[in-house]
């Protein structure tokens, strides 16, 4: 999917139900916090390894500059677990993880580069 084309179902074949990340208040955006590591918590995985999930990521720059989000997969260290990726302003809804899989209790987090200007959005099934 294109950046700032919007939220579009998982690809096609998949049949998992779709919840909100662990973090979100009744589907609602998650407002990042944070500046710097570790960042805002956006969803703790399922516990173990037995199954698994794949988590979706949306970013919004409600800011009237570029503002870089840098997305946490695990553990703290960069760049080993952060992936950085620049959301511009006025582009919308921004696709910032595509469907990754996840389990064993992994946190995802996120920080910014200011805070309380980008919203997350996402699901996992």
């Amino acid at each position: 999917m294109p950046r700032g084309s919007g939220i579009t179902a998982p690809p096609p074949g998949g049949t998992a139900p779709s919840v909100a990340v662990s973090e979100s208040t009744n589907g609602r955006p998650i407002k990042v916090v944070a500046t710097s590591s570790p960042g805002t918590l956006i969803h703790t995985a399922l516990a173990g390894t037995e199954s698994q999930e794949n988590i979706w990521v949306w970013a919004v720059n409600t800011d009237s500059t570029a503002r870089t989000l840098t997305v946490q997969w695990g553990g703290t260290t960069a760049p080993d677990d952060a992936v950085p990726i620049t959301i511009q302003p006025n582009e919308g809804i921004v696709l910032v993880v595509p469907g990754a899989p996840l389990n064993n209790g992994v946190l995802v987090k996120a920080y910014a580069s200011s805070a309380n200007v980008i919203n997350i959005i996402g699901w996992v099934n």
